[in-house]
């Protein structure tokens, strides 16, 4: 071994910081005492909360004087290449995992945090070649709450979910966050907390007594949830949005054309018509747009393609699916993965955006990020490109490649929090 490299063994330290934060916050990273021009590795590692190893590397060059900072410095390879200071965490993947739709959401981490752990080693003269022991390590939290919020269950009435609200008296902007995947997932809706939002996670299916697979909706049951929060005494109402993904964004879509006082809505790929199940909304009936299972093609690793699947909510066959976003006076944030494999959330979008344009109105932002997938999390997620339909019961693709959707997760947690802060904020909110 040369004597940089004893040198570095001995000497080298590695800082990470903050060592506890939010998920969303940005970590600085920073190895010094390494020989001058030394290449080292770094490694993350992090357990699900599954119990699942997840790991990630990156191959970089110390500097002259031995020093190495990951908001400055190129990664030269492994799982990314170029200046990515979050790189080790967006880049996680799961070791030796054979199930294409093991995800390391953290559903079950409200109360304990990710714990990620980053190691620098001597960089490997051949790729096969493991990683010998770490020159220093640094452990850190991820937290995905706060022991300052306050965090209900809601049991009363047919409302199922969780209500976090932030600290302090308020009142604070309200906010309903929904996916479309079945359960509970208080992830998102947690850090939205977090950043001074009043959030109900709300189920609508596979949680508690709640159906367990997804039936027929009734829009009474997100009209109740939306007269629970705007009647909280701690949330500014009477005004209040929407957040979803999926299923849960054609149902915000729903929400806002068929319910008043609901003042912004954050569609991420989701749909222009109602899809798969019928939806009572009072008086009108909006049938589910089918999925024709003809047009799904399955692949040798299991897992289906079903971007043909979903038929054209412009066929006139189905347009009494269609959701009447016309009706709407809420303002739309339309969040796109254009490599989305689930359906076609860029059409979708599209014709959204034309729709409400033919009706004289602009109360809508189109935010679309090329070779982004279908699950389009808050910041710094792992990515995952498979995940279980719970309409199809099938692992099926969801798109998207490693950095480019890393960035779109990145870039579009921000416009969604100025988003909700400009038309749920202290400002008087006006109609459109």
């Amino acid at each position: 071994m040369s004597t940089s490299a004893l040198l570095a063994q001995k000497s080298a330290t590695l800082t990470v910081t903050p060592k506890t934060g939010l998920a969303d916050e940005l970590l600085d990273i920073k190895v010094e005492g390494l020989g001058p021009r030394e290449r080292v590795t770094l490694r993350a590692s992090a357990v699900s909360y599954r119990g699942r190893l997840f790991r990630s590397l990156a191959h970089y060059e110390a500097d002259g004087r031995g020093g190495l900072d990951l908001a400055r410095d190129r990664a030269l390879g492994g799982d990314f290449t170029g200046v990515e200071p979050m790189g080790l965490l967006w880049s996680l993947t799961p070791v030796g995992s054979e199930d294409p739709c093991f995800s390391q959401m953290p559903r079950g981490v409200m109360k304990t945090p990710l714990k990620v752990e980053v190691t620098v080693h001597h960089a490997p003269q051949q790729q096969a070649v493991p990683l010998g022991p770490a020159l220093a390590s640094a452990q850190v939290q991820r937290w995905f709450s706060s022991p300052e919020l306050s965090r209900a269950r809601l049991q009363a009435g047919r409302l199922r979910g969780v209500f976090l609200l932030p600290p302090g008296d308020g009142p604070f902007p309200g906010l309903i966050d929904m996916f479309g995947d079945g359960g509970l997932n208080e992830s998102r809706a947690s850090l939205l907390a977090c950043r001074g939002f009043a959030t109900l996670a709300l189920p609508f299916f596979g949680y508690e007594d709640l159906p367990p697979i997804m039936k027929d909706l009734n829009l009474d049951y997100f009209e109740e949830a939306a007269k629970f929060v705007q009647s909280h005494p701690k949330v500014k109402g009477p005004h209040i949005g929407v957040i979803g993904s999926g299923k849960g964004a054609e149902l915000a879509f729903s929400m806002a054309s068929f319910l008043p006082n609901i003042a912004a809505v954050v569609s991420i790929n989701g749909c222009v018509s109602n899809t798969a199940t019928t939806l009572t909304c009072g008086r009108s009936i909006l049938p589910g747009l089918p999925f024709n299972l003809d047009k799904i093609s399955a692949m040798d690793s299991g897992v289906y393609d079903v971007k043909e699947a979903l038929e054209d909510p412009l066929d006139p066959a189905y347009r009494e699916s269609r959701i009447p976003l016309e009706k709407a006076s809420a303002h739309f944030l339309f969040i796109v993965g254009e490599d989305d494999r689930h359906w076609k959330s860029s059409v979708y979008a599209d014709i959204a955006v034309k729709h409400l344009t033919e009706h004289g109105k602009a109360n809508f932002t189109l935010l679309s990020y090329p070779n982004a997938g279908h699950r389009i999390d808050p910041p710094y997620s792992p990515f995952f490109s498979v995940y279980l339909d719970p309409v199809l019961g099938v692992p099926i693709l969801g798109g998207g490649q490693l950095k480019a959707h890393a960035v779109a997760q990145i870039e579009s947690w921000k416009k969604i929090l100025e988003f909700l802060h400009l038309h749920l904020g202290i400002r008087c909110w006006t109609e459109f």
